[in-house]
């Protein structure tokens, strides 16, 4: 231990310590005390560089207190790890303490273990999330998952378990989540929206030997449900635990005593601690592997990028399972201590009451939610005008959507962003930044992202403006594919991370997406982007969705059809679509088919469900020839 010694204008003797403060050290902390003038001023203890104190060095600071009584000593600067020895001494009650701010780079070298640890200590009594039951402090928080931590540690579960996750979003599975993050185990992280068997092919593609469960969109209270995706994925009948709505650990809350103290083990912030799993809108999922270092870097930036502050208030609907929900929301929102609403349900009118209610600030979604709302009968620019920030993401919005955002919400600040399970976020425009970028890119990269294009014919970088594959890399990029075979693998032997995404980068170092490669028609040699066609689609009236896809055709090899929902009242003319879209695009781009939907079918990720809407597409055109 050090102790230096200044003498404060203002009459104040002011140590500044570094170190341990213990047994040993002690000593020269009560003679340095003993060398102050009673007389003086009063006295400042500056503990920024204090990494502990013993119960020995404590009862020296009771020594110093009682040399310098009323308000001439206080303790400053004091770590979080700190101010836990003194509350849990209860020292902080007659000791004035004033703990050290926040950095928020501190915070991207913890696990999510040690994340949660932290807060507790340096902001616990602030409430945090907020539901339709009430709302929860950061102390909740981890009193909570440290008796659901302890259910899941009695029924086998560790460090290493893979354990299914699937819920809605609720305060039950943000504590089950953190529970799981104390006892080290990989939280794997489910669409609840899917059918038993969906759940169950996740689950076995990430080997889960568990499954923590809340309301599934498809279970409708049947137990039966859950005892079938156990089944489907080999996870024994024991192996379950419910975190269900009904459930209020808070009456539980008297059990802490009897757990407090446990799961000790350290937690690397590079252990793989969450396994999120590509969407399956091409395919069977892939469970992609992150730690804790990927996800709270991500969250630290992704908090920057919005501005977020302590008294913003985040109507939170994404959903915590994918990697938009989990950064942007709870992870982003966390660093800055803002507060989350977590809505009893994401019916339209549900959410414009309490957007307005609580006079939110932050409203993340992707363009199919920020289209209903503004379509609700209900809907009233008041309701949503505390709005300041929203990011859109998820799925790609049109300029012509994006206008009709901006128009309802003028007082929102539209932020563009482009990410993927693989790695979130990528890209994002700024929070000031021109209407131009917001309509035409999707943003920067990321502080510490690198981005490339390459060509897809060689794999040479691209020039500025020409589209290629997008390929990626930074801190926050996923360890790998779990059990994927090498060839699977979408990083490259230089470390890039191949997206599957076209694109290019701009004159103003922006991304610019133009497609998906497996989405990519090639009709008779010519390739059209389906997003081109979509934007075209978007901008007349009547149409309130649209999915370009391309279909087998015996002459063409692939052609081009497009499936669109009309808006509440609009009379389909298949003649005047067929005109205005001539006006837009190129002959060979215009649908050779055009199919109406009631609706089309979603994913829980609020994307377009493309599998299932393909397949039903091609089986109309079949019955129809």
């Amino acid at each position: 231990m050090t102790i230096e010694r200044i003498n404060d204008k203002n009459g104040y003797e002011y140590l500044k310590i570094t170190g341990r403060i213990d047994t040993e050290t002690s000593p020269e902390l009560r003679k340095a005390i003993a060398d102050i003038p009673l007389d003086c001023t009063g006295v400042i203890l500056d503990f920024k560089g204090v990494e502990y104190i013993s119960s020995a060095g404590l009862r020296e600071l009771l020594i110093c207190r009682k040399r310098f009584t009323d308000d001439r000593m206080e303790v400053i600067n004091v770590s979080p790890l700190v101010l836990e020895i003194f509350v849990n001494t209860g020292f902080d009650t007659f000791i004035p303490l004033k703990p050290a701010e926040a950095d928020m780079s501190e915070y991207l070298k913890m696990s999510f273990k040690d994340f949660l640890k932290t807060k507790a200590v340096e902001n616990g009594d602030r409430a945090i999330i907020v539901t339709e039951s009430g709302s929860y402090t950061w102390k909740d928080i981890d009193t909570g998952s440290q008796i659901i931590a302890a259910d899941l540690a009695k029924l086998g579960i560790r460090r290493g378990t893979h354990v299914a996750v699937c819920g809605v979003n609720s305060i039950n599975w943000i504590l089950t989540f953190y529970a799981l993050q104390k006892l080290g185990a990989i939280a794997m992280l489910i669409n609840p929206t899917q059918t038993s068997a969906e759940i169950a092919n996740t689950a076995l593609v990430g080997d889960a030997g568990y499954l923590c469960y809340g309301e599934m969109v498809e279970m409708k209270g049947d137990e039966a449900f859950v005892s079938d995706i156990c089944e489907r994925a080999n996870i024994p009948a024991d192996h379950k635990y419910a975190f269900t709505k009904d459930i209020d650990i808070r009456n539980r809350f008297a059990e802490y005593a009897d757990v407090a103290g446990r799961f000790t083990e350290h937690i690397d912030p590079d252990d793989t601690v969450v396994m999120i799993f590509t969407s399956g809108s091409t395919g069977k999922p892939k469970g992609v592997l992150l730690s804790s270092y990927n996800l709270l870097n991500a969250g630290r930036n992704n908090c920057v990028d919005q501005t977020l502050r302590s008294d913003d208030r985040n109507c939170l609907i994404l959903p915590l399972f994918h990697v938009f929900g989990l950064v942007a929301g709870l992870i982003a929102n966390a660093m800055a201590d803002s507060v989350i609403y977590i809505p009893k349900d994401i019916r339209t009118d549900t959410l414009l009451d309490l957007i307005s209610s609580e006079r939110c600030t932050i409203f993340h979604s992707v363009p199919t939610m920020l289209v209903a709302l503004i379509n609700n009968k209900n809907f009233d620019a008041d309701k949503m005008s505390s709005l300041r920030c929203t990011i859109i993401s998820g799925a790609a919005a049109t300029e012509a959507q994006i206008k009709s955002f901006k128009t309802a919400m003028p007082n929102n600040h539209f932020l563009s962003s482009y990410g993927m399970s693989e790695m979130a976020p990528v890209s994002i425009t700024e929070y000031d930044d021109t209407e131009d970028h917001v309509l035409h890119t999707v943003g920067k990269p990321v502080k510490n992202i690198e981005i490339t294009i390459r060509k897809l014919e060689n794999g040479l970088e691209c020039a500025t403006g020409e589209d290629g594959e997008i390929c990626i890399q930074g801190y926050n990029m996923m360890t790998g594919y779990y059990k994927a075979a090498l060839q699977d693998q979408s990083i490259d032997d230089e470390g890039w991370l191949h997206t599957g995404d076209l694109g290019h980068m701009n004159d103003d170092g922006y991304l610019c997406l133009s497609g998906r490669l497996k989405e990519l028609i090639i009709r008779g040699g010519e390739n059209i982007m389906p997003i081109q066609v979509e934007s075209a689609f978007s901008e007349i009236e009547e149409i309130d969705n649209v999915r370009v896809i391309g279909v087998p055709s015996e002459f063409f090899g692939e052609e081009v059809a497009a499936c669109i929902k009309l808006k509440a009242g609009a009379t389909y003319d298949e003649g005047s679509i067929r005109e205005k879209l001539a006006a837009k695009l190129a002959r060979f781009k215009i649908p050779a088919y055009i199919e109406v939907y009631d609706e089309l079918p979603m994913l829980g990720t609020g994307k377009i469900d493309t599998v299932t809407l393909k397949a039903d597409l091609i089986k109309r055109l079949k019955d129809r020839h």
